[in-house]
Parts: C-alpha cells; sequence; structure tokens
C-alpha cells in the first residue's frame, strides 16, 4: 500500500521526536575509551576503597571540565555513598566539585582535538546502591554488583548511561577466602599475604557501564567446555556446588551456537554463568551472566533454562548492540524476549514456541489493565523513573514475532543480521532498526512500527461468522473496540474448515477500519471459521 508524502513526514517527524527524550545529559565531546578500576573490599566494613584511572578522548577543542557520574556521600543517606579523595592526571593534582552526584573535573589546560588523556580518581565509602554487600542464602558475606539502569555511579566514577562504551579491567584485593568473578578474562590470582588475595580481570570489548560485573564471594568453579575457543564456566555457592554444575551443564553451548549461527558472532572472550544475590531472575552483565541463587536447585528445571536462555540472548541484544537511548530499550528488552522463544523453537520445537507467544499475549493484555497509557517508545529517562515494564518484554516480543510474519524469515534475518554487524559493539536507535528491517524487506515498516511501537493502544475484537446459502458466501463481521477510538491497520487471517476434509483454507484479509464486514465465496457450509490460527496477530478477544 502507497502512503502520501505527507503522512510519512509526520511519522518521522513524531518518531525522530520522540527517540531522544531521554533526559541524560549526554556529553559527544568526549569519548571514554577504558575505564581501570583498583578495588579494595573487607569484611571489616561495608566501606570500599576505590583508585579510577579512566582514558579519555576528547573530540572537541578547548574543552576545559567534563562530568562524571558519582554517588556523594551525603547525612540524608546516612552516611553511604562515595568521597572523592584526590584527582590527578599525568601527576598533576586536578580542581574538581562533587555535588548533587555529579563530579566536575577542570582540566589543567584546555583539550586539543582527538587527545587522549587519563585521569585517577582516588576515592572511598560504603555503597547505597550498585554494589550490594549482603549475607547470600546460606549466610555467607557476599559482594555483587547490580548496576542496572543507573546503579553504577553508586560505586564507580563514570558515564552511567548506555550511550557511551568503553573497555574494562577490575584489581581486586580481597580477603583471601573469596574468589573473584568480572567481565573478560582472568589475568592475575595472588596472594599478597595478610590474608589478602588480588585477582585481576580485563575486558578488551567495549560495553555501556552497567554491563560491568564484580562478584567477590566463596564460589565452586568448573571449567565446563569451550565455544570457538572461549571458554563456558560456572560459578556457584560451594553448598550448591552439585546442584548448580547441574543446572547449569545445559544448554549454554547451544545456545551461543544458534544466535552466533542467526544474528551474528559472540562478542565476549567467557561466558560465564553465576550464582548471585541479584534481585529477580537474572542479569546480562557482558561475559558473566548473573542468576537469582533461588533458581539453582539441582533439577534443571525449564524456568532457570529460560532465563539462561534469555541473558545468553542478551550478549546480542542490549549488549553487543546497545540503545542509544532509554526511550529504545525495547531494542535490548524486546528482542531478547522473542530470541528467546526463537532458540526455544529451535531446540525444542514450533508447540513450544506457541505456547510462549500465547503466553506473552496474556501478559500483555493482563499488563494493560494496571496500565493502558504505556508505549514501549516513549520520554523515558533513568534518572526520573522506570525505563521498562512487562510490556517492554512481552509486547515487544510479539511486535517482533509479527514483524518476522510480515516480512518473511529470510528478509527477517537478514535484516537482523545486516542490524547486528553494523551496530556491533556500539548504539542504536529505533530508527536505526526500523532502517535496516526496511532495507531487508523492501518494505515501508513505518506504519506497522508505528501503531505497535510509539502508540499505548492495544487491539481488541469481536467477531462473528454466518453462511449464507443464496449467495454461497461466508459471511464474517469484525469489529475493534479500542477505548481510545483509534483504529488498527493490520492483516487477518481465517482459517474454513469444511466437513470431512483435514486441511483447512487459510484466508487473508486487511482490517482497516472500526467495523469490517468480509464476504468469502463457499459452496458448502463450512464445519467451523477460526480467527488467527497460525497466531500471528496481538489481539484480545472481547464480548
Amino acid at each position: 500500500m502507497r502512503y502520501k508524502y505527507s503522512l510519512l513526514v509526520l511519522l518521522v517527524c513524531f518518531i525522530s521526536k520522540t527517540s531522544f527524550a531521554d533526559s541524560y545529559p549526554r556529553n559527544y565531546a568526549i569519548d571514554i575509551l577504558h575505564y581501570r578500576f583498583e578495588i579494595s573490599v573487607s569484611d571489616n566494613n561495608n566501606e570500599i576503597f576505590g583508585k579510577a584511572s579512566i582514558r579519555i578522548q576528547f573530540k572537541k577543542s578547548n574543552i576545559k571540565q567534563f562530568r562524571l557520574d558519582l554517588i556523594n556521600q551525603t547525612e540524608l543517606r546516612k552516611g553511604k555513598g562515595m568521597l572523592v579523595q584526590s584527582i590527578s592526571s599525568n601527576n598533576q593534582t586536578l580542581n574538581y566539585t562533587h555535588v548533587g552526584d555529579s563530579l566536575m573535573i577542570q582540566l589543567a589546560k584546555p583539550s586539543t582535538v582527538d587527545t587522549v588523556v587519563t585521569f585517577e580518581i582516588q576515592y572511598k565509602g560504603i555503597p547505597e546502591e550498585g554494589l550490594r554487600i549482603i549475607a547470600n542464602k546460606f549466610g555467607d558475606r557476599t559482594f555483587f554488583s547490580e548496576n542496572w539502569p543507573n546503579k553504577t555511579r553508586h560505586w564507580l566514577p563514570s558515564i552511567d548511561h548506555p550511550y557511551d562504551k568503553a573497555t574494562s579491567e577490575f584489581i581486586v584485593k580481597a580477603p583471601s577466602k573469596y574468589q573473584v568473578v568480572s567481565n573478560g578474562l582472568l589475568l592475575e590470582e595472588s596472594v599478597l599475604g595478610n590474608n589478602t588475595k588480588l585477582t585481576h580481570w580485563k575486558q578488551s570489548v567495549p560495553v555501556s557501564c552497567w554491563l560491568f560485573v564484580l562478584g567477590v564471594a566463596e564460589f565452586a568453579v568448573q571449567q565446563v567446555d569451550q565455544f570457538n575457543g572461549k571458554a563456558i564456566q560456572t560459578w556457584v555457592y560451594p553448598q550448591d556446588r552439585e546442584a548448580g554444575f547441574a543446572d547449569f551443564a545445559q544448554p549454554t553451548k547451544q545456545v551461543l551456537s544458534f544466535y552466533s549461527e542467526y544474528v551474528g558472532p559472540f562478542a565476549y572472550e567467557k561466558l560465564a554463568n553465576v550464582q548471585s544475590t541479584v534481585s529477580g531472575g537474572g542479569m546480562e552483565t557482558s561475559s558473566a551472566i548473573y542468576y537469582a541463587e533461588k533458581l539453582i536447585t539441582g533439577k534443571k528445571e525449564v524456568r532457570l533454562r529460560n532465563v539462561v536462555i534469555h541473558e545468553i540472548a542478551h550478549q546480542w541484544f542490549g549488549n553487543a548492540v546497545t540503545e542509544s537511548t532509554w526511550d529504545d530499550a525495547w531494542l535490548s528488552e524486546g528482542l531478547t524476549t522473542f530470541f528467546t522463544l526463537l532458540f526455544i523453537e529451535n531446540a525444542y520445537g514450533h508447540d513450544e514456541y506457541i505456547a510462549g507467544i500465547k503466553s506473552a499475549k496474556k501478559a500483555v493484555y493482563d499488563y494493560i489493565k494496571k496500565d493502558s497509557l504505556f508505549s514501549i517508545v516513549s520520554n523515558r529517562s533513568a534518572e526520573t523513573g522506570v525505563v521498562t515494564s512487562g510490556l517492554t518484554y512481552q509486547k515487544g516480543a510479539w511486535i517482533t514475532h509479527m514483524l518476522r510474519d510480515k516480512i518473511g524469515e529470510v528478509n527477517f534475518r537478514n535484516g537482523i543480521q545486516a542490524y547486528y554487524k553494523k551496530y556491533f559493539n556500539a548504539n542504536a536507535s529505533t530508527l536505526d532498526f526500523i532502517a535496516e528491517m526496511e532495507k531487508a524487506s523492501n518494505q515501508d515498516l513505518k506504519p506497522f512500527f508505528q501503531q505497535w511501537l510509539y502508540k499505548p493502544d492495544n487491539l481488541k475484537l469481536s467477531w462473528s461468522w454466518d453462511y449464507d446459502a443464496t449467495s454461497k458466501q461466508i459471511l464474517i463481521h469484525v469489529q475493534q473496540h479500542q477505548s481510545s477510538g483509534f483504529v488498527f491497520d493490520v492483516p487477518i487471517e481465517f482459517e474454513i474448515r469444511k466437513e470431512g476434509i483435514a486441511e483447512g483454507q487459510l484466508v487473508k484479509q486487511q482490517l482497516n477500519t472500526k467495523t469490517a464486514d468480509f464476504k468469502i465465496p463457499s459452496a458448502t457450509k463450512p464445519a467451523f471459521v477460526s480467527l488467527d490460527p497460525r497466531t500471528v496477530l496481538l489481539y484480545d478477544l472481547v464480548n
């Protein structure tokens, strides 16, 4: 269908406006290339001592100062937060202010374009959030980062927003009884004496800082396998050694293989599945994924299996390709939820895929009973409120499911691969995703995404059918019931099954009015007519 130029202009303007509503103070004049964090923790108290060495490229000349996120130590936080002790560069002490959770650093002299400078920040404090220092389910002391969406600033000076990506390393001093897990590859593990162990991890792949991971606990560690020369590891509490090793034996390698073939190469140096005190089911931190401790049972439960698939899928969507702004969080959670189901279809069959899609549909319409105004892409910022809901996951997955059906499997896969290749280890927006899908399919997809992503409305239908023996026609009546009055423009399918014939006839119509009547020729009255037999339309049936 062709659309008038004026409509396309309105769509592009509307989409462009909403794509940059995230209010974080992005600074494209600087690019953080690398973070090096030296962190000391102890069992005596919850205070951490940190030294951050941050390598920054200045993209413009005459920059005199720049800003980082770091939570202040305040009375309101009951003394929790970080206290900066000194900042230097090239052995020269620098001036700074640390107010309102913003660390403003003055340069010794104005920048010149493309120069790279390393800044060293000495600080200490008790994290209010971000690094959780709590007992695990066995009562043992643990330290686990939980940075999403913007809690990195509670314990690490950083640009705490997904738009900036950098490589990283953690050099951690901790009591000798602990093992330390982090992003990337293990470079050193040494006992220093005085009951202190030094552990050094380095990740040479850039990620947004909420994907930095640090776990300090007593672990049982298993080298499970390798994938393309990269280690697959399991890290669980010693008390859960047998159960955890059994639970994580599968399906990590199969999942890595599937996404590498379907989407593109796995970005990171290893894949570790880590039992932790993380809230929720799991956290997709790059190369070392956290799982809620309660999920480890030794029973190889489907719930844990699906969380493993989901969090590994995030290594592609959200991690390697990261949303540019919080407005576009569905590019992480929606795509990942769909690709979780896609692996399930590949590994366990189409029926399990359809069961998952139907479950997602139920979740969508259950959720909108509580919040009918949530649209997938909208004005959101982690600085001011939540950036995702259940709809981001479930409706986002359904939109991707419908997209695949709309443009076909070959075009969809080509589009996904092109999108991943173009934005690999970088950032992308919803507009970027749409553009790659339009190129792959040679279709104008803006109207599709406009009604499903940018509108809070959700399709509600009633329908009925009858047979007119005189005209020999099946008469189908369909009505849309969105309370806002918005009318969807969607393909709608019916299966017509005749008496004594096992295979039904699939009929597709276009529904683009509030009410519609379709007349389908039929020599005889069908045994029955069903709506959406392939489960490819997101709708709720109302009386």
